[in-house]
């Protein structure tokens, strides 16, 4: 209970951040993949192509990627400490989030399930527990990749 109620505030929070209204889904994208915050919302490409993320969302999910690449190279294996530190670059993107329109509604979709495994991940009582909210926030990383690019024009 404790973990949807915190899920539901930082959803809240994150939208309410953003700098950008988002609009209604666009018509001229690809159905493309089933993660979803809820069944009308499904992750999928720009007609084919990545989204384009602003420069802070593709540095926080860099740096994201970067500190679960090395926790998984360290013994001590502390979830909590780890969800700190990734707490700290979801932060950061929600902070400096300047996408808009569908790219913006589409970030939300891989975004939100990403910030509940790090809820998890701080809140486990057990290394199992926490082993599987780190495997499923590697997979949502790894489809931001898939499904995100940084342009520099």
């Amino acid at each position: 209970m404790k973990i949807k109620l915190l899920t539901i505030f930082v959803l809240i929070l994150s939208l309410m951040s953003c700098k950008n209204e988002t609009q209604k889904n666009n018509p001229n994208t690809t159905e493309a993949e089933e993660v979803t915050v809820d069944e009308s919302l499904k992750l999928r490409l720009d007609n084919g192509e990545k989204w384009v993320a602003n420069k802070e969302t593709h540095i926080g999910i860099k740096n994201m990627d970067s500190l679960i690449k090395a926790f998984n190279t360290d013994d001590t294996k502390n979830y909590f400490d780890l969800g700190e530190a990734l707490s700290k670059q979801t932060s950061y993107v929600i902070k400096n989030c300047s996408m808009k329109g569908e790219p913006h509604d589409q970030l939300h979709i891989v975004l939100v399930p990403m910030l509940d495994e790090i809820s998890v991940l701080k809140e486990a009582k057990n290394n199992k527990d926490a082993s599987k909210a780190l495997e499923n926030l590697k997979a949502l990383i790894t489809k931001y990749f898939i499904y995100f690019r940084y342009s520099k024009t």
